[in-house]
């Protein structure tokens, strides 16, 4: 029997932090070494960080990241492993995963499936490996096999798939089972959206079955970058069975996942079905040095089952965004969260993911390595970390109404965080008196309703970003992705903020989510909240405003945008689909102002601050949806 003990490494790594992104490679090499694994995978581009986007052309970009690869061969003596990494050959950048063994580089391998639709932009920097071709480059007088390759550790043969060259339906897993792979590793940077995870794990699984291999995927964790959320997740499979999965969202900079493989098994089952060539035979094998340091392992005591409760997209939406707002306040220095808490379903969601940011990090850190990740903050560890990092303020006018005002407070409370409530009715009044004596006219709801709500939004900006500027906190504007659908948002009023962390998400989805949050994470104080009807009350009260009286029902708006936007169909195919699905509503008049309101409203979308990708798609369109400004689309209903 054949038994190979693996580890998957998942990374919490920033964009271009060389010393600190090789410092947590080396953690992850200690803790797997230290678990007795001889063979070891890391994520994908993780000695410079994923999202480093333009500063991939910047020719000390590759360097640093060649000087770290370089730095850690020397620990690699005694086991093997996969690192990510740009890297220039013959002129041209690639995205390579490189494998060293027992002190020596064996190898690169290129990826050659370059992911460039909605968040991802890799052909903007790689180039894609041309096929089966195997070059060799020249490192520090060292020649270096570049290409589709095996690698061979003694008898065992490993190859490299890096992320979406697992997705392509033309995989390289293809020619590797062809010549009689035992593992292949994948060094993945795969983002994080709901219910991605149980896609992964029947990737992982069937690809294993497929190749009769073992397979070992290591991804990312954390907020990188900016915009995409990692989950850490580490996936070991053979023969079809999950064999290891870790914990995601972890708030450690560096995770490990091990399993034992019996290498045996597959080779078994693979003779039954094919009889592979030689090695050496039309693919190039590398090979490691004779006394490679192969450890053979004892069985495991239990296998690690593949769990039969897939996690809800509500947990994992907990689990994943305070995660994302965590890493976005220590890795920008920043000192607390400010939100305008208006009492319904957004800033109060906003308010819960950002205490939930705080309470996840306890939980797993403890207060001694809590206080070290935010050693930029002066935290008194004898007062509630809640009431010192977000700062929550209700900005009233005479347009509010006392159940947000009462839902705004109590939630507040409940959460334990610092709480205003400002009057801004003088501001609003003093403005308005500005623009009349100005105009020489007085503004009127009938006449200038729009300029009249709008400038209660604005007004409540400059007071939120002074506050923010004096406590160095992060502004956190709370729209969501339906409005910024139709653009039903204030420029420069709720639009403004530093980050929008539901920018990514849409209404409907919020509600439920706050519906199970006021359960599972036990706040009763979310019931009023739940119990509101959303409103932006801009309007006199009389008037009754909801926010789907002025657009339309949010769960027939969003099965608009999903065709529109996601799925791509014509305006014809939407007023089909709507009218089928939704038959009691008038769809016609709502898929016409839904395509008119999208079309006019790009310009608020390019203007949307930084957001999480957490969906299947999103609108931001420097990280998903792209669309010009100026348009001629018809959104008229078709001639029969």
């Amino acid at each position: 029997m054949k038994r190979l003990k693996v580890s998957g490494v998942c990374l919490n790594q920033t964009p271009l932090d060389f010393e600190g992104n090789l410092k947590r490679v080396r953690e992850g090499l200690r803790q797997a070494r230290a678990a007795e694994a001889t063979l070891i995978c890391f994520p994908e581009l993780c000695l410079t960080g994923y999202g480093c986007e333009d500063a991939f052309f910047r020719e000390d970009t590759t360097q640093k990241a060649l000087d770290s690869l370089m730095a850690l061969v020397p620990d690699s003596i005694g086991l093997a492993l996969c690192v990510g990494l740009p890297l220039i050959f013959e002129g041209q950048l690639y995205n390579v995963s490189a494998f060293v063994a027992d002190g020596k580089i064996l190898g690169f391998t290129p990826k050659s499936k370059l992911p460039g639709t909605g968040i991802y932009y890799e052909p903007r920097w790689f180039k894609p490996w041309p096929g089966d071709r195997v070059g060799e480059i020249e490192i520090q007088g060292l020649k270096i096999p570049i290409g589709l390759q095996l690698y061979a550790l003694g008898d065992i043969r490993v190859a490299i798939e890096i992320c979406e060259d697992a997705w392509a339906a033309d995989r390289p897993g293809l020619k590797y089972y062809q010549h009689g792979v035992d593992i292949i590793l994948n060094p993945s940077a795969s983002d994080f959206s709901l219910g991605k995870s149980v896609i992964r794990q029947q990737l992982v699984c069937d690809a294993s079955r497929a190749f009769e291999c073992s397979y070992v995927y290591a991804n990312l964790l954390g907020n990188e970058a900016g915009r995409i959320i990692y989950d850490g997740e580490i996936l070991i499979a053979s023969s079809g069975n999950l064999l290891a999965r870790n914990n995601r969202f972890s708030y450690r900079d560096t995770g490990i996942q091990i399993a034992i493989l019996d290498l045996q098994h597959s080779r078994n089952r693979r003779k039954k079905i094919f009889h592979h060539p030689p090695c050496q035979a039309e693919m190039s094998c590398v090979h490691a040095q004779d006394d490679y340091p192969f450890q053979c392992s004892e069985p495991p005591s239990d296998k690690i089952s593949e769990s039969s409760v897939i996690e809800a997209t509500e947990w994992e939406f907990s689990k994943a965004v305070p995660l994302a707002l965590f890493d976005y306040l220590r890795k920008t220095h920043s000192q607390g969260y400010v939100i305008s808490l208006s009492g319904g379903a957004d800033s109060s969601a906003c308010a819960v993911l950002s205490a939930a940011s705080i309470w996840n990090a306890l939980d797993e850190l403890g207060m001694d390595l809590l206080l070290e990740k935010l050693r930029h903050i002066q935290l008194n560890t004898h007062a509630p970390l809640e009431s010192q990092l977000i700062t929550c303020i209700y900005q009233t006018t005479e347009n509010n109404s006392i159940e947000t005002l009462e839902s705004a407070e109590s939630l507040a409370k409940g959460l334990g965080v610092e709480f205003h409530l400002w009057d801004i009715n003088p501001l609003v009044r003093s403005y308005t008196h500005l623009v009349e004596s100005a105009l020489g006219k007085t503004l009127t709801w009938t006449q200038d309703n729009l300029a009249m709500q709008n400038i209660q939004a604005r007004t409540r900006v400059p007071a939120l970003w002074m506050i923010a500027n004096v406590k160095n906190a992060l502004l956190l504007t709370t729209s969501n992705r339906s409005e910024s659908s139709v653009g039903y948002v204030t420029m420069d009023g709720d639009s403004s903020g530093g980050l929008a962390p539901l920018a990514g998400i849409d209404k409907v989805f919020i509600r439920r989510w706050l519906l199970w949050a006021e359960k599972h994470l036990e706040i009763p104080e979310l019931a009023s909240v739940n119990q509101l009807n959303p409103s932006a009350e801009l309007k006199p009260s009389g008037e009754s405003q909801t926010d789907e009286r002025d657009l339309m029902p949010y769960e027939i708006l969003n099965f608009i945008e999903r065709l529109w936007v996601h799925e791509n169909k014509s305006s014809a195919e939407i007023h089909l689909l709507t009218a089928e699905k939704f038959p009691e509503y008038p769809t016609q008049e709502y898929v016409q102002k839904y395509i008119r309101l999208f079309n006019r409203n790009q310009w608020k979308r390019e203007r949307i601050a930084p957001s999480f990708h957490v969906d299947t798609y999103n609108l931001d369109p420097r990280s998903g949806f792209r669309y010009p400004i100026i348009n001629g689309e018809d959104s008229s209903t078709p001639e029969a």
